[in-house]
Parts: C-alpha cells; structure tokens; sequence
C-alpha cells in the first residue's frame, strides 16, 4: 500500500490510484491520471476533518474516530471496494494532503494492511474457489 500527494508524478509502480480526499483538489482537471479513481465516501466526514485540522496532538484521537466513520455505511462500502482493487494488485493512495504522514490516508493505508476481521458467525472468503469440506461431500 502505497500513498502519494495528487500533484506527484504517476509513478509506475503506483498500481491503481484512488483519490481518497472527500473534496476535489484544486487545480486538477477530472481526466489528470494523477487522480486515478475518486472515492470520496472514504474520506473522513466534513465535521471530523474540521476538527482535526491537521493539529498533531489530535492524530491519535482523529484516527479513532476516523476508524468509527469506516465502520458504516457509504464509507465502509468503499472501504470494501478498496480492499478488492488491494487484492487484485498494487493501490497507492492518493490525497492532497501536504502532511501525508499525519493524514486520513495513513490511517486507511494502516487499516488496509490489517488482516480482515470477521464478525461473529462469518465465514472466511473462499477467494480461490476451492472446494470447501461441505462442498466435497
């Protein structure tokens, strides 16, 4: 998992870039390959952005809060959709955040690197289609 500013050059070892800022930056045209996919559900919400203000004494707090706001609805979806492009190859995540190393991309970039937890009762992913024992008998 890799992140990267928008205004960086493409690099090849990029993968897929997804755009992972809730506002559009500014100066960049939609069809700029610097952007790649936007996803701006996975942003964290206005009012949490607000109140982090890139302050660093707040990170810790931002980022738990930020892992609460991933956790339902439109931004846990996206999530999702992260993890499958994460699965099929290389994703480097992008923002214009000029403090990256204390931005919302680190923390998704640190939950995307987690192994996945299941929720009580789930079955594990069966990604390589492979009999399961109920299946081969």
């Amino acid at each position: 998992m890799r992140i990267a500013r928008v205004y960086d050059p493409v690099d090849p070892d990029d993968g897929v870039r997804v755009l992972v800022d809730r506002l559009w930056p500014r100066g960049i045209r939609r069809e700029d390959p610097r952007t790649g996919t936007w996803l701006p559900e996975v942003a964290p919400s206005n009012e949490l952005r607000r109140w982090y203000g890139h302050t660093p004494d707040r990170f810790a707090e931002f980022a738990q809060r930020y892992h609460g706001e991933l956790e339902s609805g439109e931004a846990s979806e996206s999530l999702h959709q992260l993890r499958r492009l994460q699965r099929e190859g290389a994703v480097t995540l992008v923002t214009a955040t000029r403090e990256t190393e204390l931005s919302h991309a680190v923390v998704l970039a640190e939950i995307l690197n987690e192994p996945v937890r299941l929720h009580r009762g789930a079955e594990p992913a069966n990604p390589r289609n492979v009999p399961t024992p109920a299946e081969e008998s």
